[in-house]
């Protein structure tokens, strides 16, 4: 008999993709493709998925909202990077849960401060993502609490997956989708999302933290240093125990991508009136460095900037999100 959707042995599947739409439906937007850059090879039609519009100013609030939804958790913990932890603290607000963020060293002070003033608790640690995962785990277990990690469950990796669903239901013609890659939570979506369908699902890491390439290439996941990549939600030091095989079995290509690049992509962005953080400018730097004739999406996964953080910031009582 197959385990439920929020079983840490459950692998999910399209099935827990539909259930996911249906379930965070009342707490997403659908988001729209935007015209892309013409910086890329002749021929080539590029299209943006828009998550920095999403509610919460990333894809976060997808997998963040089904998995709330989904366990019916009075108290969560999660780790956090900090985009994780503003769609958490969103959702949290809305239904009266009790959140605790653990940031990282490295975490972005400005996306602790929004977590906060969304009613989260945060704890910050030394060292990396790694210390940051060991921290959170073991806080919930001290305090009986529900631990949602940013992107290692089956429910985070469903609701993620409805980027894919609602793309591929937009642009049905798709040749490409360019997946940012930290966790790999969004990138396993993908992957469910597209299936057997002829589309080519390419996963865009840092060049300073490409944890799914190496694992690949040795044949199981391995762990890397903690990174400073100016992408600061794509920092994962090792993949997570449910993504890894569904990328590992569905993942076309992996394409590593520079700070320089990752700059150059968010600036590009921003002329085109897209407000990207760096890490959500990622895909489209992947698709640039691809350079292939074809019909692709390049996802733009948040847009939690200095701007919005320190309007969110402001605005906590009644935070106004941007509508697409």
């Amino acid at each position: 008999m197959a385990r439920p959707a929020g079983s840490a042995g459950h692998r999910p599947g399209r099935a827990d993709l539909l259930a996911a739409a249906s379930r965070i439906a009342p707490y997403v937007v659908r988001t729209p493709l935007l015209p892309g850059p013409r910086t890329t090879a002749s021929g080539t039609e590029l299209l943006l998925k828009a998550e920095h519009l999403q509610l919460g100013g990333s894809f976060k609030m997808r997998g963040a909202a089904n998995a709330v939804l989904a366990l019916g958790a009075e108290r969560v913990v999660t780790g956090s990077s900090g985009n994780h932890g503003i769609a958490l603290a969103r959702i949290a607000r809305t239904l009266g849960i009790r959140l605790t963020v653990v940031l990282a060293a490295g975490a972005t002070p400005a996306k602790a401060a929004a977590i906060r003033a969304l009613g989260a608790e945060t704890v910050q640690v030394q060292g990396g993502v790694a210390e940051r995962e060991d921290r959170a785990r073991a806080l919930a277990a001290e305090r009986g609490a529900v631990l949602v990690p940013s992107s290692d469950h089956p429910l985070v990796v469903a609701g993620q997956g409805t980027v894919g669903l609602e793309l591929l239901a937009d642009a049905p013609g798709t040749d490409t989708v360019y997946v940012p890659t930290g966790g790999g939570g969004l990138l396993a979506g993908l992957c469910l999302a597209a299936g057997d369908r002829p589309v080519r699902v390419v996963g865009v890491e840092p060049s300073l933290t490409p944890r799914y390439a190496r694992s690949l290439a040795a044949g199981h996941p391995v762990r890397l240093p903690a990174s400073t990549t100016v992408a600061d939600g794509l920092r994962g030091q090792s993949p997570g125990a449910v993504p890894y095989p569904i990328i590992r079995d569905r993942v076309d290509d992996l394409i590593a991508v520079g700070d320089a690049e990752i700059l150059a992509a968010t600036a590009l962005l921003h002329r085109l009136g897209v407000d990207a953080e760096p890490s959500g400018a990622v895909a489209l730097a992947g698709a640039i460095r691809a350079g292939r004739r074809e019909r692709a999406v390049a996802i733009v996964s948040g847009g939690n900037t200095p701007a919005r953080l320190h309007h969110l910031t402001h605005t906590s009582a009644h935070p106004k999100e941007p509508t697409p």
